[in-house]
C-alpha cells in the first residue's frame, strides 16, 4: 500500500486493498511462507470465493476460466477439476496451453492468441457453458456472453486486458445477451470474505499436502525488478504467482 520500498512503518489497522494487503500473522507449518501470498493467501481465497460463493458451482456445470495459468486462474481450474467439473481453460501461448492440459488436467485448453476466441470456444464446447470465471474482460467477456446457456453465471474477478491500455478499451457489444438469457453477472473482491480463509487453507492446503494440486511461481530477484515483474504479469509473461524475492 506504500509503493515499492525497502522500509515502511505499517500499523496493524492500516490501509488495505479491499481487505487484503494488510499485516497478517501466519503459521507456515510445512508450507513455504510465500505460499501465503498465493494458494493459501489472497489468490486461493479469490479462486475459492469466485467458484463457490459467487458462481455457486454445481457438479454438472461446464466452467470456463480465463487467464487460467495465472495465480488465481490456476487454482480455480484445479479446484473445479477436483470437484469433477468440465473445465475449459484459456491462456496465451502453446506452453501455457500444454501446462493447462497436462499438468492441471482441464478438459479443454485454448490458446486465445492462436485464432478467433469465439470459434475456438464453439469447437471446444459446442453445447455452451454454464459459468464463466472472468479474469480478463474485453473480448473474453464478449465471447462468454455468446456461449453461456440461459441462466448462466459470470464471476467478475478482474479485467487484465484493460489495466495497462493507453486509451479506453472497447467493451463487449453483446451485453443484451445478459437480458436475453437471464444471465447473472456479479463482481467481487475476495477481501470481503476473509472469514473463509480457514476453509480455503483447509481444502487447498490439504490438496497441496497430498500432491493433488500443483502450484507455480514466477520469481524475480530484488526490489528493483518489481516494476518489471508487474509489467510482465500484466502482459501474461508469467505462470502462477508473480513474486519478488527481497
Amino acid at each position: 500500500m506504500f509503493g515499492y520500498r525497502s522500509y515502511a512503518v505499517v500499523t496493524a489497522d492500516g490501509e488495505t486493498l479491499g481487505g487484503t494487503g494488510g499485516l497478517t500473522k501466519i503459521t507456515p507449518g510445512n508450507f513455504p511462507p510465500q505460499w501465503y501470498l498465493g494458494p493459501l493467501g489472497s489468490a486461493g481465497l479469490t479462486a475459492y470465493v469466485g467458484l463457490f460463493e459467487v458462481l455457486e458451482l454445481k457438479n454438472d456445470d461446464v466452467l470456463w476460466v480465463s487467464a487460467a495459468a495465472g495465480a488465481v486462474g490456476s487454482i480455480a481450474v484445479q479446484l473445479a477439476v477436483l470437484r469433477g467439473n468440465t473445465v475449459v481453460a484459456s491462456a496465451g501461448g502453446p506452453e501455457k496451453v500444454e501446462y493447462l492440459r497436462r499438468v492441471l488436467g482441464v478438459s479443454h485448453a485454448i490458446d486465445y492468441r492462436a485464432g478467433d476466441l469465439k470459434t475456438q470456444l464453439t469447437k471446444a464446447v459446442p453445447g455452451g457453458i454454464d459459468a464463466y470465471f472472468d479474469n480478463v474482460g474485453g473480448d473474453h467477456l464478449g465471447a462468454a456472453l455468446d456461449h453461456l446457456r440461459p441462466g448462466g453465471r459470470i464471476a467478475m474477478c478482474g479485467a487484465v486486458s484493460t489495466y495497462d491500455t493507453s486509451s479506453p478499451a472497447p467493451g463487449p457489444t453483446n451485453l443484451f445477451q445478459i437480458t436475453a438469457k437471464s444471465l447473472r453477472v456479479r463482481g467481487f473482491r475476495a477481501g470481503a470474505y476473509d472469514e473463509l480463509y480457514a476453509d480455503v487453507r483447509s481444502e487447498v492446503g490439504g490438496y497441496l499436502a497430498k500432491g493433488m494440486m500443483t502450484y507455480q511461481e514466477t520469481v524475480f530477484d530484488g526490489l528493483d525488478l518489481a516494476p518489471t515483474a508487474l509489467v510482465g504479469m500484466l502482459n501474461g509473461n508469467n505462470t502462477g504467482k508473480t513474486l519478488c524475492r527481497l
